[in-house]
């Protein structure tokens, strides 16, 4: 699909991947680029996926809209997690068969998630993983909702001839990130701890775990790169993955994010408090082949980044939660 001159909807557009997204289309010269807002188009209803084709009849969509957060988050909402991500890509896909019934060309891409990987998956985690196991528990309603959104794409490929794409980023990092403290991920929920604590002049911080767990991080402009280029060259949901095959302790995670932030405190762990999926690393090379894509981003220019952004950003993210 050449994207230029191609109107195109992205879900999430307004959030920290679609942000990156929309930037990346307008840098390949998309004009039209839509971004519906929850209050005006609310896709966990159907009504609100029907009126959105019908006001805008795009091309290309993204969906990129979700309901996530860490661990805690996770545990805290397994209900809602599963059916708003459900529900949304339900209604967004059904709704883009029958619009793409009348459109010369259309096509559909989705952000999925690893949390969709069982949570012993043999390290580097290749594609044909994805059904030798249950996804880690805390986050499994969100992982099943995403991968069963993929089955329902493929379903739709075949039998509709639906063009699609599925990628699924590892964990994302990067400017804009949600750095609330009650649903943000590992990075920026360690950037605001330690900034907070230096900022505080507190002797120590608490981190949940034991420290043992592995993750894989991609900065978010790499992520969005590799989402444009499945939109480009693919046509069919076959599950791609987006990372970097870097792994890191969240031991090791922590001493690097305290010494980029200037934090010199002790760091104390709670083992009381889960460690997530043990190890979280990806095969990338189907991305290489397939889309021509690898992350360029470098893990501590990336996080020296986030953090910079985080502190000139600080003040209105407390406002903004004070209200």
């Amino acid at each position: 699909m050449n994207l230029e001159g191609k109107k195109v909807l992205v879900t999430g557009g307004a959030g920290f991947l679609g942000r990156s997204v929309v930037q990346h289309l307008q840098d390949r010269g998309v004009s039209e680029v839509v971004v519906p807002r929850r209050r005006d188009y609310d896709l966990v209803h159907e009504e609100a996926a029907i009126r959105l084709y019908e006001d805008h009849a795009p091309d290309l969509v993204f969906h990129l809209a979700a309901e996530v957060g860490g661990i805690g988050a996770n545990i805290d909402n397994p209900g809602r997690y599963f059916f708003a991500n459900m529900a949304m890509a339900i209604n967004l896909i059904e709704q883009g068969r029958i619009h793409a019934g009348k459109s010369k060309s259309f096509k559909f891409v989705m952000a999925g998630t690893i949390c969709a990987y069982p949570n012993l998956t043999p390290v580097p985690f290749k594609e044909s993983d994805l059904w030798n196991g249950y996804p880690e528990v805390t986050n499994a309603p969100y992982g099943v909702a995403k991968k069963a959104a993929m089955v329902m794409l493929d379903g739709y490929h075949r039998q509709y001839g639906m063009a699609s794409a599925f990628v699924m980023p590892v964990n994302l990092y990067g400017p804009f990130d949600n750095f609330h403290h009650r649903s943000s991920h590992v990075i920026p929920a360690l950037i605001r701890k330690c900034v907070s604590a230096r900022d505080a002049g507190l002797d120590h911080i608490v981190c949940w775990g034991t420290g043992s767990a592995s993750r894989e991080f991609l900065f978010v402009d790499d992520c969005a790169a590799g989402i444009v280029r499945a939109a480009e060259v693919l046509n069919d949901p076959s599950p791609i993955n987006l990372g970097t095959c870097m792994e890191i302790t969240i031991r090791d995670l922590v001493e690097l994010i305290a010494k980029l932030s200037r934090f010199d405190g002790e760091i104390r762990w709670d083992p009381t408090k889960p460690d997530g999926q043990p190890r979280r690393c990806l095969d990338t090379s189907l991305a290489a082949e397939r889309l021509d894509w690898r992350a360029s981003v470098g893990f501590e220019d990336g996080l020296r980044r986030t953090i910079e952004w985080f502190e000139q950003n600080q003040r209105e993210i407390e406002r903004d939660e004070a209200e």
